[in-house]
């Protein structure tokens, strides 16, 4: 127990460090590449981040546990919206005027798919190529149409070589991947030895610590008034583990996704998704009221999976 705790340890330490780089290696992209911030955090930073997810749900996929595979999936999209939203708010007040609102749409409607999904209880590989093609598409169409630059677009100070900020991004991911892969493998061995259901574990141990590099790319953008990299990187995170990785997942392994998803927890995940389309749309900011309740909420479900 003590080597896992350990572990766990050291996955936290490398998702602070990894986060901090990956922020400002991505800031420094998106002015060397001519897009938005925004576009950046949906596309550049949430890829990189859902990576511990892919990895996650693709080992737990071909060694025959979709359960984990796929309630991972599920509960870091939860964890995303309310858990990584919620803390980052409590750190500093995330502006969200002119923010993501077109996203919020994809996210809500991709997450209607993945109900769908679940409650017919189809499967097969061409469901998970469609996935597959889901995200491409996405990718070019928000690169085509990335919309008007919010507002904290100006003035960054990112490192003024192209070159400086592709290493800081790429080795910022490197230590996420390593930081995520080290705290959800010290969590797993810490719940199996507390004899807990494989669906339970995929909610929430390696939910939470596969989400872990958001919450550290994320409170670091916050903290340097990024507000749209922040979400950004929510909500594409939240898009690309639906697609790319429930795609992968479903071409890989073509089985049905757990049905025991289809009820509360998919129903929070789906009201999690529309209130952050409210919010987008209607709010000028997260404050750190707001903050504490998506905290509360997480921690809400969490006991209520473990009951």
């Amino acid at each position: 127990m003590l080597n896992a705790i350990l572990v766990s340890l050291a996955g936290l330490v490398g998702l602070a460090v990894g986060g901090e780089l990956l922020v400002r290696g991505a800031v420094g992209i998106a002015q060397k590449l001519g897009v938005s911030t925004l576009f950046t955090g949906l596309v550049i930073v949430g890829f990189a981040t859902s990576m511990p997810e892919m990895v996650a749900s693709l080992q737990a996929a071909l060694a025959g546990s979709p359960e984990i595979a796929w309630g991972n999936i599920v509960g870091s999209n939860i964890a995303n919206t309310l858990l990584i939203l919620g803390i980052s708010a409590l750190v500093t007040p995330i502006v969200l005027i002119g923010t993501g609102r077109r996203d919020a749409v994809v996210a809500l409607s991709v997450t209607v798919v993945l109900w769908a999904l679940i409650a017919s209880q189809m499967a097969g590989r061409w469901i998970g190529f469609a996935l597959l093609l889901g995200i491409l598409v996405y990718i070019v169409w928000r690169y085509r149409h990335p919309g008007a630059a919010p507002v904290d677009d100006v003035g960054d100070e990112a490192p003024s070589k192209g070159w400086v900020s592709g290493v800081l991004f790429v080795v910022g991911l490197g230590i996420l991947i390593a930081g995520g892969n080290a705290l959800v493998t010290g969590a797993i061995s810490l719940a199996t030895i507390f004899q807990v259901p494989e669906t339970v574990i995929g909610l929430t141990v390696v939910a939470v610590g596969t989400s872990l590099p958001e919450l550290a790319a994320s409170i670091a953008a916050a903290l340097r008034g990024k507000s749209a990299l922040a979400i950004g990187n929510v909500v594409g995170s939240n898009i690309y583990n639906i697609l790319l990785i429930g795609g992968a997942t479903m071409s890989i392994a073509p089985q049905a996704i757990p049905f025991e998803l289809a009820g509360i927890q998919m129903a929070l995940l789906t009201a999690s998704a529309l209130m952050l389309l409210a919010l987008l749309w209607k709010a000028e900011k997260i404050g750190r009221v707001l903050g504490a309740v998506l905290v509360t909420a997480f921690a809400a479900n969490i006991v209520l999976v473990f009951n």
